[in-house]
C-alpha cells in the first residue's frame, strides 16, 4: 500500500506535457496575430510548469542560415505515403534562446522548399495544401512517437493543422502515445478561399479512417475543414476577435468546452487553466 502511495504522488508530480502545432511562429514568419501567439504561448505555458513541444512547417520563406536551422538526422529519414507517392520526412529544429525553447520543423522538399506559405506570389492558394497539410500533421505525429513523448494536450493552431486532430483521434486512438491526449483547436480569423482539392477526402480515407467519419471532406472548404477540426477535438477556442461566423456557431453549438477570445494580457492564463480543466 505504501508503495502505491508512493507511485501515485511520483504521478501526480509529473508535469502535464503540451504540444503545440503551429501553423506559423515568429520571428520564423512575419508578425501576425497567430505567429505572435504561437511563439509567446509555448513560453509562457512552459514558464507555468508545463513541459512543451512545438512543431511548424519549415516553409521555404524561412530563411534557413539567419534562423540556424539544422536538420536532426536521427528524427528524419522516414518517408510517408500520401496519394500513392512517398514523400521523405525531414526534420530540422532551432532554438529561441531567449524563451528557452526549441521549435521542430517538419521539411520535405516536395511541399515545403517554395519560397511562399500556402499561396504563391500573386495570391494563389497552391493546389497541392491538401497534401502538404496531411504530411505536416503526419510528420509531427510520427515525430513524437519516435521522441518516446506522450503529450496530455495538443493544441492545434490555423487551418493547416485542421488534419491534426483526425489523425489523432482516428489513427492514433490506440497507440499508447496519443490514446490520452485531448486535443485543442484554436479557430483563427484566417481561411481559405478555395476548396481543397476534391481527392481530399479519398487521400485521407486511405490512411485508414472510415467514410462515416469525413463525410465533411465531401467539400472541402474552410468552414467544412474547421468543423471537422472541431468535431475531433475536447476543446476549441477562438483565438481572433472576430472568426467565420459559421464556424463560431458551429464550435458553440457542438457541445465541446469553448474558450472565448481572450485578450493578450489574459490569454496565456486562461489557456493554462482551459488545459487543466480538460
Amino acid at each position: 500500500m505504501e508503495r502505491l502511495n508512493v507511485s501515485s504522488f511520483l504521478k501526480t508530480m509529473e508535469k502535464t506535457k503540451v504540444l503545440f502545432i503551429s501553423q506559423e511562429i515568429t520571428p520564423y514568419l512575419s508578425e501576425n496575430e497567430m505567429s505572435l501567439s504561437s511563439r509567446n504561448l509555448p513560453q509562457g505555458i512552459q514558464e507555468r510548469n508545463k513541459e512543451i513541444r512545438t512543431f511548424m512547417p519549415r516553409f521555404g520563406s524561412i530563411n534557413e542560415r539567419r534562423n540556424q536551422l539544422h536538420e536532426v538526422i536521427r528524427l528524419s529519414g522516414m518517408n510517408l505515403i500520401i496519394n500513392d507517392t512517398d514523400h521523405p520526412l525531414i526534420i530540422k529544429v532551432a532554438s529561441i534562446q531567449a524563451a528557452r525553447m526549441q521549435v521542430y520543423f517538419i521539411d520535405n522538399e516536395d511541399y515545403f522548399q517554395r519560397k511562399f506559405t500556402t499561396v504563391d506570389e500573386d495570391g494563389t492558394e497552391f493546389a497541392d495544401n491538401d497534401e502538404r497539410a496531411i504530411f505536416f500533421a503526419r510528420g509531427v505525429l510520427e515525430t513524437i512517437k519516435k521522441l518516446r513523448w506522450a503529450p496530455d494536450i495538443v493544441h492545434c493552431q490555423g487551418w493547416f493543422t485542421g488534419l491534426a486532430p483526425l489523425l489523432i483521434k482516428k489513427t492514433m486512438n490506440d497507440d499508447p502515445f496519443f490514446a490520452k491526449s485531448k486535443v485543442v483547436y484554436s479557430i483563427f480569423n484566417d481561411g481559405f478561399t478555395n476548396p481543397l482539392d476534391k481527392e481530399l477526402k479519398s487521400k485521407v480515407k486511405a490512411l485508414g479512417i472510415a467514410e462515416k467519419d469525413i463525410k465533411l471532406l465531401e467539400d472541402p472548404s474552410f468552414e467544412n475543414l474547421s468543423k471537422l477540426a472541431i468535431n475531433m477535438s475536447d476543446g476549441v477556442i477562438k483565438a481572433s476577435p472576430e472568426i467565420n461566423p459559421e464556424v463560431e456557431k458551429y464550435a458553440k453549438e457542438s457541445g465541446k468546452v469553448f474558450l472565448d477570445f481572450q485578450d493578450s494580457e489574459s490569454y496565456i492564463d486562461a489557456f493554462n487553466a482551459f488545459y487543466d480543466s480538460l
